[in-house]
């Protein structure tokens, strides 16, 4: 027992600086406080005693603003940073190292029994704000950026953000040092979404118009070509586009060029 509470104090350390000391950890660090009243209730609802163990989980949430469902299943070394408006529903499952931030949710998309919650790998970050949604799996080393919203499978060691939730790295067979250098450079902020994170879809538009102008030039060469070949060769007048179908393209990588700046 207390080389489990020993464990906690450390994984307390290892990932929030502001901790000074053992004592301060100990009387105002309200996620560890959630984690033992969980232990406790967990306990005892396994044991069958279902009403003492909700009415726990419930002086737990009064004290800490932390709601775990004591049928939640949690592994070593959680931790959860600041924990105001946390909730952790009943068939989660929470592996070994997993961290989550403020107003992270571990909710069921149906009302029917059984398996209903999501189930967190080994070494998982959920930041601020984020909802992790039904009853799949978010693989070992997986990110989940603040305020996504995820509604289906995480690979295992990707990063995911946005509403729906996307990957928007995967790294499966990456070591951790180019893991975390390319999380880096794609923005992932426990905290919010910062100026450089690239939004999915615009990266996207912005890929294919890219594709597009190449193209264009490759054929452009090719009629070129084609024209030196026979003079007689006439290139046909390309459909004219309007300029205003582009303005918000314009807009989005104006914008994200101005945020790198």
């Amino acid at each position: 027992m207390f080389d489990r509470l020993k464990e906690d104090i450390r994984s307390v350390f290892h990932r929030d600086p502001a901790a000074r000391n053992t004592f301060e950890v100990l009387t105002n660090y309200p996620g560890l406080h959630a984690l033992l009243l969980h232990r406790l209730a967990h306990w005892l609802w396994n044991l069958g005693l279902k009403w003492l163990a909700r009415t726990i989980s419930t002086i737990s949430r009064w004290l800490t603003g932390i709601e775990i469902h004591p049928g939640a299943t949690i592994g070593r070394r959680f931790f959860i940073d600041h924990g105001m408006g946390v909730v952790i529903g009943e068939t989660t499952v929470i592996g070994d190292d997993v961290t989550l931030y403020q107003g992270v949710t571990l909710g069921g998309t149906s009302w029917n029994k059984g398996k209903r919650h999501p189930t967190l790998g080994n070494g998982v970050v959920v930041g601020a704000g984020a909802k992790i949604l039904g009853p799949f799996e978010v693989g070992d080393g997986a990110k989940v950026g603040s305020n996504s919203v995820v509604t289906k499978a995480v690979p295992e060691g990707a990063t995911v953000v946005g509403i729906p939730g996307r990957v928007i790295v995967k790294s499966v067979s990456e070591d951790d040092a180019r893991r975390r250098e390319m999380e880096e450079r794609m923005g992932f902020d426990a905290y919010g979404v910062t100026d450089e994170m690239p939004d999915p879809v615009a990266r996207a538009v912005r890929s294919l118009l890219d594709h597009m102008h190449a193209v264009d030039e490759r054929i452009e060469n090719m009629c070129k070509a084609l024209h030196k070949l026979d003079s007689e060769y006439r290139n046909g007048e390309l459909p004219p586009l309007d300029d205003k179908d582009f303005d918000c393209v314009r807009d989005d990588v104006g914008d994200s060029e101005s945020g790198r700046a």
